[in-house]
């Protein structure tokens, strides 16, 4: 057995890949692939709707929002945002906590003026900052909420925000609750806790639409992609399928709130064990700490090719950190059972044991 702590793609549900494996033969015993019906038949279009309806369910989406499944990842919509929220001419405000935040502020430059908040780039992104401002007079304030590879995650978010708030969730979507009604804009490739990689969440409030002043070609425009379902053109209908197949898991677990007390539980007893065991130390501010990429490093740098030598001879798979912070990066993602991070935390009491 394989216990997959990778960042991403991330760990699916074993009863949703076994649902997924057999659609690829004969999806709904229509005799064919899914990867061959018509993204028009009445059988996929029920799979997006489903998509779309547990999407709402799941995270109490308000009225005057739309769901989108786009292409390109969220990296395009790095782009997007800015393309359908900043007006000519306008600023928009940034919050850098890693590399894709920085990302994306580089992306809205093309767009107009970009005010960097706050920023823990000093420290390699190790904390999250908090005494900034939020400047009344930019177009929206964007926000990253997790930080996969830092091990880094906002614990609270802006709850009365003077513009609206952006917000890239790809890395903690679904792990737990948030008030949809806060945002303006939510985001989240599905490759973490929601689907394979290929498509694209995208939760948007439809009263900051249309309000740009230039003219948006037909794939970058929201309200094209909305008025067409997300069927402007051929979507991505595996990922989306599956992306439906693990919300329906996920809905079945008791949803958000049910797993948000799992994926507690996980970080809880990993970060005890990293932090009373000597030979390892966490890497991000203990108030920052992720629940969803949990990045440690050896005391001793040289221990670190024996531990992953032993974690390998487990099963453990995924677990060597980003190369720029090193390390050890474990990405208890919705679908990693408790045991699996068990099974960690016995591969690290026995290297120390070993060791010591």
């Amino acid at each position: 057995m394989k216990h997959n702590f990778g960042a991403g793609p991330g760990i699916l549900p074993h009863e949703v890949l076994k649902q997924a494996a057999a659609a690829v033969i004969d999806f709904n015993g229509t005799g064919l692939s899914l990867l061959e019906i018509s993204h028009r038949s009445p059988e996929f279009e029920a799979v997006l709707d489903e998509a779309v309806k547990l999407v709402k369910e799941l995270f109490e989406v308000p009225a005057g929002y739309s769901v989108l499944f786009l292409q390109g990842g969220a990296s395009t919509q790095f782009a997007l945002a800015p393309y359908n929220l900043l007006p000519e001419g306008g600023k928009a405000a940034y919050l850098e906590t890693g590399v894709w935040a920085n990302k994306a502020l580089k992306e809205a430059k093309f767009f107009g003026e970009v005010q960097v908040v706050a920023t823990s780039k000093e420290s390699n992104f190790t904390y999250i900052p908090k005494d900034y401002e939020i400047p009344a007079d930019a177009a929206y304030f964007h926000i990253t909420s997790n930080n996969t590879i830092y091990g880094t995650q906002l614990k609270q978010f802006p709850s009365s925000s003077p513009i609206p708030v952006v917000c890239d969730m790809s890395s903690d979507i679904f792990s737990r609750k948030v008030n949809v009604a806060d945002f303006g804009l939510i985001y989240a490739g599905a490759q973490k806790n929601m689907g394979p990689a290929g498509v694209t969440l995208v939760i948007v409030k439809d009263d900051l639409l249309g309000k740009t002043g230039r003219k948006i070609p037909a794939m970058f425009n929201y309200q094209v992609q909305i008025e067409g379902g997300s069927m402007y053109n051929t979507p991505p209908c595996f990922a989306i399928y599956v992306s439906m197949l693990t919300l329906n898991w996920l809905k079945a677990k008791g949803g958000v709130e049910a797993i948000e007390k799992e994926n507690d539980a996980k970080a809880k007893v990993l970060y005890e064990e990293i932090d009373r065991n000597p030979f390892f130390k966490a890497v991000a501010a203990t108030e920052d700490r992720s629940h969803m990429n949990v990045c440690f490093v050896a005391a001793n740098p040289e221990h670190e090719k024996p531990f992953l030598k032993l974690c390998d001879e487990k099963g453990i798979v995924g677990l060597k950190g980003h190369r720029s912070v090193g390390g050890f990066r474990a990405s208890i993602y919705n679908a990693l059972p408790i045991t699996s991070v068990y099974v960690l935390i016995d591969a690290m009491q026995e290297f120390a044991e070993k060791n010591k």
